[in-house]
This record gives C-alpha cells, structure tokens and sequence, in this order.
C-alpha cells in the first residue's frame, strides 16, 4: 500500500524546511504555507509530478511544459527608470522604461499570487564562479519544474555555505501562472518581466518559460560586473586547453556553432553560454547549461544527449505516450525544446568553472548564408570592436515562424536582448583587455561556401572548421601568409593545415562569377553599414572606419 503523501515527507531534512523559514517573514505568508528551501532533486521531482502535464522521460529527465509561452518575451521586458541606474542603461527597444508606481504595482500582483499558493518552493544560489564576485541570488516559485531548472542554472551551495547564506543580494519572484494588469500604465500584454536595480529585484508575471529567469540574471551581470567590479560580461563560451592551460572565448548567435566548437573532447569546457572577465581571468556566472534540443541525437551531440538523465529538467519535448521516450526531431510545440542540467552532468567540465589565465584567442563566429565572408580571417582591435558590436549572423529557414530563407540578422555583442549598457561600452572593454593581454582575435564564418545557401553553396563542413580551430590553438594559423580581402577589408590566411586553400578565400572559391559574387558582397556589406549607424553616435574614428567600405 502507497503511504499517505504526508508520512513520505520528511519535514526534518535540512533542506526541506518548516514553517520557521524566513522567507515566510519576508512574504509575510501565513504559517499553513509550506516552504520547500533549496530542495533537492528527488523531492523536487515528487512535487513536480503533482503539477500537470509533468512526466519523467525514459532517461530519467523531468519533462515540464512551460504553457502557452515557449520562449523568451523581449517585448515585455522592462527595467524600472529609477534615480540610482537610469542614466547608465541604454534605453531604447531592447530595454523598456517602467516607471516605480507600475513597478509596485506589478511586485504587489505577483506577490500577492504568491501569498495565496499552499506551497512556495525557495532556491538560494550563486552566479559567478569567483567568490570575489558572484552574487547571492533568491528565487521565490510556485512551480517545482521552476525550482528545479534554477537549482541546476545557478552556481549550488555548500551545506556551509547555504547555513550562513544570509540575505539575498538579487531576488526573483516568479508568479508567471498569474497574468500582469494590462490596465497599469505601459503594460502592452498579459506578460511582464521588470527588474528593478534599485531594490536588486526582478519580477515575472504571465509568462512560465524558464528561461526568463536564467536570462533576468544574466541581464543583472551585465548592469553589476562593469559598473561595481569594472568586470567584462559577455555572451560567450568558453574552454580551456588540458595541456596548454590556454583560454578560447567563442561568441556567436544560434546556430553558428557555439557551443558545438567549445565542446573539444582536447579541451575542458569552462561554461556553454555565460562568462564574466575580470583581472584575474574568466569565469563561468552560471552552475549549469541550457541546451537545444532540437535535432539532438547521441552521435551529433552525444555530451549534451547523456546529460538528460535524472536530474535533469527538459521543456516542451514530444515523447511516446507509453514508453516516454523523446522524439527530439519534433518540433510542433515549439523549435525551441530544451534542457537544462547540472555542468557537472558534461564530463568535460572543469569544475570550478573558472580560468586563472587570460584568454588567448577570441572566436566570434558566424554563419552567412550569402557565401561572402571568409571562413576565417584575423582581427585588428578596431574590427574586433566593429564586429562585436554588429554581431551578424544569417538567421536560417524554419527558426522563426515566417522565415523562409536565410536573412541578415545583427545583434550587438551578440547578446542585445540582455545587454543594459551602450554595446560600445562593452566593445570597448573587450578591445582593451585583448590589447593588455595581447589575445588573438579571429572572426570564424561557419557558413556557406562557393555560392549561397539560396543558390546552391555548401556550407563548410564542420571538419574543416575544427582544423582552422585547431592551427588556431597550436599558433599554426600566426604564422602563415595572409592577404587582404576587398569591400570587407579582412586578412585572409592563403594556406591552414588540413584546409583546402581554395575555400579560404571566397573570392577564389565562388562558383557563380564575378558580376555575381560583387553583388552578394555589395549587399553584405550594405546591410553592415546600414546596422552600424545606430551605433556610430558613440563609436571611434577608428572603429566606424573598421567596417565595409561600399
């Protein structure tokens, strides 16, 4: 016979905690609401397979479905116009002003919605590997699926740690089930996500994707590392060589190859997507990672595939009803199926996630479906700045509903959505510390070879752009012969060991003409031209002379 549910919990373990919890204080809650305090997985699962559609996968993962939003709300993210930041954000689409009467508002809603829930689940954690400069962060939740996808996104404490955690220095309530006032003043849906500088907190309503609390976070790195510690963040991965000790940076958007190339079975792998520079090297601001799942098979991606296991939270996945095993090529709920796990779950990892040494080589990667930038070309430090700010990549077929052929695609830093800052101002300090510590840098395009991905091009097979990866790290690829490449003004290396030579160069390797490749490169470089002027206000000589010249 099944106990009865409430002899099955164990009120006395340490991390499941009673009534006393001084979050019940600070929510002022009734003592009927029982508190689940940094609750560990098992219990977490038990709770999560109470809330519905909840199941557990063949391979042990905890499947949760984040309703009707599948993804993040840029549109509804705003940041409160208050006396202590505005004048150091960068305001404008990516980040919305709200003013502090709808702020209390909306904190009130969600609070209120929270105070009515029978059970809150608490998750206390770190972001940042450096204790000199992570952050204490407090997650207050309805949902166990919630709870569970933090717990494994931020950075676990030590029991000790955990015993003498003391008062949060960020706090996130999470009552996405229950919808924002479209009534207040700048409300333009049902969905919101503020975040507030001042009070060091964030809240969500009408919107249960996860992820937007992994994103709020990074977004609060981006505002705290540059203006209190004068610390670099960025959207990046990261890895780090087993003999060498050097340190890569790889910066891309979706699918050029991010976190694919950072996974170098030759290389440890410090974090896939959220890394923070500072005097003392880098490190990791977060304990897990947050996978694509889409298309995920054991021999494409088999680190991330045995990473579902127990443990693991995966989101909006299709699966056999009776065998529960995950059809990850299907995508009729959303592209964007995904799963988070602990770092420790990828055998690579180096564990603490951080580098005592300066980065060697910067990677920002690309994948132009035009077939008109080289597969690899190296940087000066005003192109490193000019390219980091456009952030360009080709947004591919079937990734957006409406997108039916590859288009142009720019974001700043290759993160625009979460940055709070001028994106000058964090170009600016990636320029400087690649001069201080005299990195390479290299702009790797992942993408289309011979013509365009509309016109019949291939895209550079994969093996091709390991070994560049590779004459990159060995310092192979410093000492060959480079030219120039026109319009773009890049160096082009004319030979790399284990690379045709006749594909470095499009010139060479365009299969269509001249009157043809001319055309695809004119169009290129107008659409950079034409992206950079909402950047130009605030960008050097040097830098606005870095990019094409049509």
């Amino acid at each position: 016979m099944v106990p009865p549910v409430a002899s099955i919990i164990n009120f006395d373990h340490p991390s499941i905690k009673t009534p006393q919890d001084p979050v019940i204080d600070q929510l002022s809650l009734s003592d009927e609401v029982l508190i689940r305090h940094n609750a560990p997985a098992p219990t977490l699962y038990e709770d999560g397979l109470l809330e519905k559609g909840t199941l557990i996968s063949s391979t042990g993962a905890l499947m949760a479905y984040s309703g009707k939003k599948t993804g993040r709300s840029p549109k509804d993210k705003r940041i409160v116009d208050e006396e202590t930041s505005s004048e150091h954000i960068w305001w404008g689409p990516v980040n919305k002003k709200v003013d502090e009467l709808t702020w209390k508002i909306s904190r009130s809603r969600a609070l209120d919605y929270l105070r009515t829930r029978e059970k809150l689940f608490v998750v206390d954690a770190y972001a940042g590997w450096d204790p000199r400069y992570r952050i204490k962060v407090r997650i207050i939740c309805a949902r166990a699926y919630h709870a569970l996808f933090m717990t494994n996104m931020l950075i676990r404490p030590t029991e000790e740690e955990l015993a003498n955690f003391g008062e949060p220095d960020f706090t996130i309530y999470n009552a996405g089930q229950f919808p924002a006032n479209v009534h207040t003043k700048g409300m333009t849906s049902a969905t919101s996500v503020e975040i507030n500088f001042k009070d060091m907190e964030m809240v969500i309503l009408g919107t249960e994707y996860a992820g937007e609390m992994k994103k709020g976070i990074f977004t609060v790195m981006f505002y705290l590392m540059p203006i209190r510690h004068k610390v670099l963040t960025l959207h990046s991965s990261c890895n780090q060589g087993t003999e060498t000790g050097d340190v890569t940076l790889f910066f891309g958007l979706s699918g050029t190859g991010k976190t694919t190339l950072s996974a170098d079975p030759n290389r440890k792998l410090i974090g896939d997507d959220e890394h923070c520079w500072s005097d003392n090297g880098v490190f990791n601001i977060e304990g897990g990672c947050y996978a694509k799942c889409l298309d995920l098979s054991a021999e494409k991606e088999p680190e991330i595939f045995n990473s579902i296991k127990f443990g693991a939270i995966l989101e909006n996945a299709i699966y056999d009803p009776l065998t529960k095993v995950v059809d990850y090529n299907n995508a009729s709920i959303t592209e964007n199926t995904r799963c988070a796990y602990p770092i420790e779950f990828i055998p690579s990892a180096k564990i603490p996630c951080l580098a005592d040494t300066h980065p060697s080589n910067i990677i920002l990667l690309t994948c132009d479906a035009s077939g008109v930038l080289p597969p690899v070309s190296k940087l000066d430090n005003s192109q490193v700045m000019y390219h980091f700010i456009s952030g360009y990549t080709s947004k591919m077929a079937g990734t957006e509903e409406g997108v039916t052929e590859p288009q142009a695609t720019f974001s700043a830093c290759f993160g625009q959505p979460f940055l709070v800052l001028h994106p000058m101002k964090y170009a600016q300090q990636l320029s400087d510390k690649i001069s201080q510590h005299n990195a390479n840098a290299w702009l790797l395009n992942t993408g289309w070879v011979g013509a365009s991905a509309a016109r019949g091009g291939k895209r550079c097979p994969l093996k091709y752009t390991r070994a560049i990866l590779d004459a990159i790290h060995s310092g192979e690829l410093n000492k060959v012969e480079y030219e120039n490449f026109p319009t773009f003004n890049l160096k082009v290396p004319k030979s790399c060991p284990g690379v045709p030579a006749e594909i470095l160069n499009p010139t060479n390797a365009w299969t269509e003409g001249e009157a043809s490749f001319a055309k695809e490169v004119t169009g290129l470089a107008t659409k950079f031209v034409e992206n950079f002027k909402k950047y130009s206000d605030q960008a050097t000589t040097e830098v606005k002379a870095a990019g094409p010249v049509v």
